[in-house]
Parts: C-alpha cells; sequence; structure tokens
C-alpha cells in the first residue's frame, strides 16, 4: 500500500518514461483524491463527536470509534502524501533533503492506520455474527471488555505490519525482491487475503441469512445490514487493489506508468471507503437506537433470560 515502496513517490526523478500529459492526469487525480480525503476527515469528525458524546456506549459503539480514529488517522496521513506527490509532479527540485525521511515517517502511519481499520472491521463483521448465532450469550456472558481488548490487539498488530513492511521492505528491497521483502509481502497477503477475507465473506454471508429470516418492523436489522454494506464496500475499494500491488510485487503487471495509475486507484478505493463506511456506520447506530427503545417489560424479560440461561449453565 505504500506509495514509495513502489517508486511512485519519485515520478519526477526520470522524465523519460512519462509524457507532460501523464503528469498532467496524475496531478488532476492527486488533486481530486486530496479533496475527498478532507471530505472523509469531516466526516469522522463527526462520527466521532456523535459515537462519543450523543449516544450510549455499546459493543459495536467500541469497535466504531476505533474505525474512526483509524480512518481519521490514514485520511489525514493520505493528505501529506498526496501534497508531497503533487509536489514531485510539478517541483522544478522534488527530491528536497530529508524527503525519504519524511516519506517513510508518513508511511508508517498511513499503513498502521490502514491495516488496523482492516483488522478491526473484521473484528466487527466476526461480532456480528456471533451476536446472532450465540444471541444469549452475547447478551448476558460477553466480557465486558472484550471490545477494548480486541481493538487493542488490531491497533498492536497494525502497528508492527506497518512498521515491518515500512522497514524491511523498503523501495530498494521491493523492487530486488530480497528475501526479507518477499516474507513482508507474504504475510500482508495472508493476512488480508487469506484470514480477514474469508472472515469478512463468511460474516457477512450469515448475516445476510439472518437479517433476511429476521426482517420485520419489531426487529433491528439496520446494524447487521451496515455491517454487511462495509465489508462489501471494503473489498472492492480496497482489498482486490491489495491482491494487484501483490501481483505487482512479482512482475506479474509491469511497473511501468501502469503502477503509479493503479497507486491512484487504490488511493480513490481507500479513501472512498474511509468516507463512507463512517457515514453508514451513523445512519445504522441513528435507526438501531431508534429501534431499541423497548417497553421496560420486553426489557426485564431480556434480564430474566439471562438469569435463567445462567442457572442452566450452573
Amino acid at each position: 500500500m505504500s506509495p514509495n515502496t513502489t517508486g511512485t513517490t519519485d515520478l519526477n526523478t526520470d522524465h523519460s518514461g512519462y509524457t507532460y500529459l501523464a503528469y498532467l492526469h496524475f496531478t488532476i487525480a492527486a488533486a481530486v483524491a486530496l479533496l475527498l480525503c478532507l471530505i472523509g476527515l469531516v466526516g469522522n469528525i463527526i462520527v466521532l463527536w456523535y459515537l462519543s458524546f450523543k449516544i450510549q456506549k455499546n459493543t459495536f459503539t467500541i469497535y466504531g470509534i476505533n474505525l474512526a480514529v483509524a480512518y481519521f488517522i490514514f485520511l489525514l496521513f493520505s493528505v501529506c502524501v498526496l501534497i508531497l506527490n503533487i509536489n514531485t509532479l510539478n517541483s522544478t527540485y522534488p527530491n528536497f533533503q530529508g524527503k525519504h525521511e519524511l516519506y517513510l515517517f508518513l508511511e508508517i502511519f498511513y499503513d498502521c492506520a490502514f491495516y488496523s481499520g482492516m483488522f478491526i472491521l473484521t473484528a466487527i463483521s466476526l461480532e456480528g455474527c456471533i451476536a446472532v448465532k450465540f444471541p444469549v450469550w452475547h447478551k448476558c456472558d460477553r466480557p465486558k471488555t472484550l471490545s477494548v481488548i480486541i481493538c487493542v490487539i488490531c491497533w498492536s498488530i497494525g502497528c508492527m505490519e506497518s512498521l515491518s513492511e515500512n522497514l524491511v521492505c523498503t523501495a530498494d528491497a521491493f523492487m530486488t525482491q530480497t528475501s526479507g521483502c518477499t516474507a513482508i509481502q507474504l504475510m500482508t497477503f495472508t493476512l488480508a487475503i487469506i484470514v480477514c477475507l474469508p472472515i469478512m465473506v463468511t460474516s457477512c454471508l450469515i448475516l445476510l441469512i439472518h437479517v433476511k429470516r429476521k426482517f420485520s418492523p419489531q426487529v433491528s436489522t439496520d446494524l447487521y445490514t451496515f455491517i454487511i454494506t462495509a465489508v462489501i464496500v471494503f473489498i472492492v475499494s480496497v482489498l482486490l487493489f491489495n491482491f494487484l500491488w501483490f501481483l505487482i510485487y512479482f512482475h506479474v503487471i509491469p511497473t511501468d506508468v501502469q503502477i503509479v495509475a493503479l497507486f491512484f486507484v487504490t488511493v480513490y478505493g481507500t479513501v472512498l471507503n474511509c468516507t463512507i463506511i463512517p457515514y453508514l456506520y451513523v445512519m445504522a447506530e441513528i435507526k438501531w437506537k431508534a429501534k431499541s427503545h423497548r417497553p421496560e417489560k420486553e426489557s426485564n424479560t431480556d434480564i430474566s433470560t439471562c438469569k435463567i440461561d445462567s442457572e442452566l449453565n450452573a
């Protein structure tokens, strides 16, 4: 995912490979992506404010706050990377002193937020699946701090993956395909495509079946519908391009102008994902909150169910 790894941040170092029209197209693409990032930043600030102060905290709210934070950080550092890319494309002196260190700093946070968001979204989809398959356990016996613990784990894994990718798989290591860089690329591919993707797809199928069966005015399925929609948006806009980056590493796709175009397509996908999903989440939370105000008698029934279940298990 990091632009410097694939050499896209050094576009201006060799003008022989690109035409003026190509530079113009890339600059326009970067400017539009920058505008989308700014819109996404505003949206995620609104989401964080709403989830933090306007609704009561629950299992999915904790995930939502962490997902919004991850997306905010990702968009913030995407803005910085895009500004530097525009400078690289149009400046007379694109290779300023400290450029490499600056890109490395930005990309560590950029990738950390992206990977952490991916793991948190996977956790949300899995949590929704558990909620519909084991509703009594999820309502009564699920540890209260489990969401916080899982989010900490997701952030930790995301940070470690980002550090290893940017410190081990540098631009030179990426182009020469060193053993360390190959191992990092295989690890990234495994976590995204072989681990997260099947969990998301399986959870979505289970939730989709649940939504179809339980769809009625008395049962709120908005939060589950959001999870399904968010996962589909993420897979289409992000994971498919992750797979293409993996193919680029093994030179299945040529690393020429096409890779720069693919970089901007990937930026558009991830930016749109980070902009759209938080809005969908707030809409789902608002509808879920409106439908969750049940009579006290019904609430007491849920409490009695938990007590009966606990006595049976004992």
